[in-house]
């Protein structure tokens, strides 16, 4: 659901989809690299790492793609409906990583979604 949520919403993955519960993202259509969309997200509440990309230009320490997984997520019980969220306020975030009201408002949001899914009951 988060793959599918991230397609329909613009963002290009490598392998157009996924089968396993991780995922790349490729940026290179975007003016955007992935040291900078990781930074975003992650003031954003959101995770992810900078990963190279097929036919990669950048520098490793760069890079043009992420690398974005869900078991952090699952292990904490989270599902489809949660995957379908957290895709929508990753896909935002892509589309306006400057913008800072964007920023804080996915923080307070994935903040919330965290505490209904603690990771000890």
């Amino acid at each position: 659901m988060l793959a599918r949520t991230l397609v329909e919403r613009g963002v290009r993955l490598v392998s157009g989809g996924t089968d396993t519960h991780l995922m790349l993202v490729d940026l290179r259509d975007r003016d955007l690299t992935g040291k900078d969309a990781e930074r975003a997200l992650e003031r954003g509440g959101i995770t992810v790492n900078k990963n190279t990309v097929p036919g990669e230009t950048r520098s490793p320490f760069v890079t043009s793609g992420l690398r974005i997984g869900t078991p952090a997520l699952t292990t904490r019980g989270m599902g489809p409906d949660e995957m379908t969220r957290i895709g929508g306020w990753i896909a935002d975030i892509l589309d306006r990583p400057r913008d800072d009201t964007l920023i804080t408002r996915t923080r307070a949001r994935t903040t919330e979604l965290c505490a209904a899914f603690p990771l000890f009951r």
